[in-house]
């Protein structure tokens, strides 16, 4: 299903500039941009995968993950193929880069902005979560659903590697609630080499997200021997406590996939070493993942240090929260940053 791609502008030469990410693709006729599914076609950008979903869940808010976010409920879930990065490591490369694979492809179910917001509230989700692939290549699909979302009383949710442009962000901002943004390494020869993109816009997105007063989280894979080092760690955790202490930090394990099947897993020692280092930047809140560490996945004060919300099991499967009104720690009153159900 195609429909036009708003979010761009004409230019003089005859091409259209996409407006959505950072790549700034500048197409002629029958180009398409480098996520795939965004094509000029009768002097008009279109969006290729406008209500088409490749991928549909309810899953918990954790695993997006979210862990001051809703706390504990449900999150309707879902994205399409294409995407604007091509890293070797990903893990939902059978959506991400399926078009670009299969000569311009695209493959997916019907499904509405309408549809999408009334599953959501039909299975008691209290948000929606864009993910599974880049939400910024569907940008008008998301805008479309975000407002619906919004105007039912849920709450919207973009996953994603943090290439949008400010125009993107200016135009859902009033509809989006939350980000979880990748800081995938503090390395331009890695986004370069790795992912086919740049450090740069990632990090004035994660700022300019911040300004505009949208919850942010970010999480970051440990790949062993390619970002994993401590200085590099070291760096993007100074760089996210110079944003903002308060703001999460997700450390995950990597796991061989992709086109990435020569290295080995992350060791839990490389992970708790991460721990250490962003405790000593001064981040209040870091959890790790895709590993079984109860201690490090779970919530604590940053003033008394008491365990605030412990989480194991399966992700989102055992949440046990102590917070009380006004999400404050009973036990000192200090108030926990972040987007709650009180």
């Amino acid at each position: 299903m195609a429909s036009v791609a708003w979010l761009s502008h004409k230019l003089s030469d005859g091409r259209i500039e996409c407006e959505a990410c950072s790549q700034h693709c500048k197409l002629y006729e029958g180009e398409y941009g480098i996520c795939g599914v965004r094509k000029v076609e009768n002097n008009e950008l279109l969006l290729l995968t406008y209500g088409l979903a490749a991928a549909v869940n309810i899953d918990p808010i954790e695993k997006k993950p979210m862990f001051h976010f809703l706390l504990g409920t449900s999150v309707f879930s879902f994205g399409t193929v294409g995407c604007n990065f091509s890293c070797t490591f990903c893990q939902n490369a059978d959506i991400s880069q399926y078009p670009k694979e299969h000569h311009h492809r695209i493959v997916g179910q019907p499904l509405s902005p309408d549809d999408a917001v009334a599953l959501a509230l039909q299975h008691g989700c209290k948000s929606i979560a864009y993910t599974y692939n880049e939400p910024v290549v569907f940008f008008e699909y998301t805008y479309d659903t975000a407002r619906l979302a919004h105007a039912a009383g849920l709450k919207n949710i973009y996953v994603t590697s943090g290439y949008e442009t400010h125009k993107a962000i200016d135009t859902i901002e009033p509809y989006l609630d939350g980000m979880n943004i990748d800081i995938k390494a503090y390395s331009q020869s890695f986004y370069k080499d790795i992912c086919g993109a740049s450090l740069k816009p990632v990090l004035d997105t994660i700022e300019y997200a911040h300004k505009k007063g949208i919850w942010i989280e970010t999480t970051t894979l440990l790949i062993p021997g390619l970002n994993d080092s401590d200085e590099e760690i070291r760096k993007i955790a100074a760089f996210q406590a110079s944003i903002d202490p308060s703001m999460p930090w997700h450390i995950s394990a990597f796991h061989p996939t992709y086109k990435m099947t020569d290295r080995p897993r992350t060791p839990e020692s490389t992970l708790r070493r991460a721990y250490e280092i962003g405790t000593e930047a001064g981040l209040k809140y870091i959890y790790v993942g895709n590993i079984d560490d109860r201690s490090r996945e779970s919530t604590y004060c940053p003033t008394c240090h008491k365990l605030l919300i412990e989480r194991h099991g399966h992700i989102g499967q055992y949440v046990t929260n102590s917070l009380i009104h006004d999400n404050l720690c009973p036990y000192c009153a200090t108030s926990i940053e972040g987007i709650w159900m009180f």
